[in-house]
């Protein structure tokens, strides 16, 4: 609604990042998630960030100096955070090979890095709180695209920063390439 509203404003002051199975659905908010949503834990203090990059291509006229019209050509939609623990849950997910856990032998966790991988497709929700308000965003399908360079050192956390971009539907019903949902 237009005007001033402060009830409209959102702060996420605390929320958590989720993960599931390619196209896995998300409830609406005020209603549990279904099993197979993962929680991948603390994630750094600068919160979550999202990004949506359309590319307009101008449609040029011998009439007219400028553009006549724009047509879109491409959507690019991210999402980035670092998480901060460094588990069976978070080593697959962030370095490619998906939403399987590590299985530790011995109390030993290892994950070894393949030359190659397929790119892992993955449902991602974030959430969080604001008061009374719940507010969800929902990706049906997405991959992760790049990972921060990790550093280590001795007064600082290790942190897993990650690059995830929405890829377009492939269930049927169709979804959207992303929702957002709050109440």
């Amino acid at each position: 609604m237009a005007g001033l509203n402060a009830t409209e404003i959102r702060v996420a002051g605390n929320g958590r990042v989720l993960i599931a199975a390619k196209n896995t659905d998300m409830a609406l908010p005020g209603t549990a998630l279904a099993a197979g949503w993962k929680d991948l834990g603390y994630t750094t203090n600068d919160g979550i960030k999202f990004t949506k990059k359309d590319k307009l291509d101008p449609v040029d006229a011998w009439q007219s100096q400028a553009a006549v019209r724009f047509i879109q050509s491409d959507r690019d939609l991210t999402v980035k955070f670092q998480l901060m623990q460094v588990n069976v849950d978070t080593l697959p997910f962030v370095m490619g090979s998906g939403i399987t856990p590590l299985t530790p032998t011995d109390g030993v966790t290892k994950y070894d890095i393949a030359p190659s991988s397929e790119p892992v497709e993955f449902a991602l929700g974030v959430e969080f709180q604001d008061g009374d308000t719940t507010t969800r965003f929902w990706v049906p399908r997405a991959i992760v695209t790049d990972m921060d360079e990790v550093q280590f050192a001795k007064n600082a956390p290790v942190k897993l920063g990650v690059t995830i971009n929405a890829i377009a539907t492939d269930a049927t019903p169709v979804k959207p390439l992303a929702s957002w949902m709050a109440a």
